[in-house]
C-alpha cells in the first residue's frame, strides 16, 4: 500500500502549483485524506482534509481561500491546488489517508506518503 505525492517544485511568490497524491495497493475512496506540511526547523502542520465523499473539506486558517483540496476516487487520487503562494508556504508537503476523528493530527492517519518539496521564492 502506497501514497505517492507529486507536483512539487520551485515557484515565485504569487504563483500556483497543483500537488497530487496517488494511492495504490488498496482503494482509498472510502477514507478521508489529508495534506500536511513541514518546513525546516518546524513541526509538521495540518493543511487540509477532505472526507471520503469529497463533500466535506477543512482548511488551516493559513491557507484558507488560497488552497483547494479535491479528490478523484476513480483515480484513487487526492489533489491540492495551491494559489497565491507565499514564501512561508515553503515546506515538504505530505498526504495521509485514514479514518480518524482527529484529522489535524498526522499520527492518527493509517497511511502516509513520503512528501514532495514546495519552494516559494520571494
Amino acid at each position: 500500500v502506497q501514497l505517492v505525492e507529486s507536483g512539487g517544485g520551485l515557484v515565485q511568490a504569487g504563483g500556483s502549483l497543483r500537488l497530487s497524491c496517488a494511492g495504490s495497493g488498496r482503494t482509498f475512496s472510502n477514507v478521508a485524506m489529508g495534506w500536511f506540511r513541514q518546513a525546516p526547523g518546524k513541526e509538521r502542520e495540518f493543511v487540509a482534509r477532505i472526507s471520503w465523499t469529497g463533500g466535506g473539506t477543512v482548511y488551516a486558517d493559513s491557507v484558507k481561500g488560497r488552497f483547494t483540496i479535491s479528490r478523484d476516487n476513480a483515480k484513487n487520487t487526492v489533489y491540492l491546488q495551491m494559489n497565491s503562494l507565499k514564501p512561508e508556504d515553503t515546506a515538504v508537503y505530505s498526504c495521509a489517508a485514514g479514518t480518524t476523528n482527529y484529522y489535524r493530527d498526522y499520527a492518527t492517519y493509517d497511511y502516509w506518503g513520503q512528501g514532495t518539496q514546495v519552494t516559494v521564492s520571494s
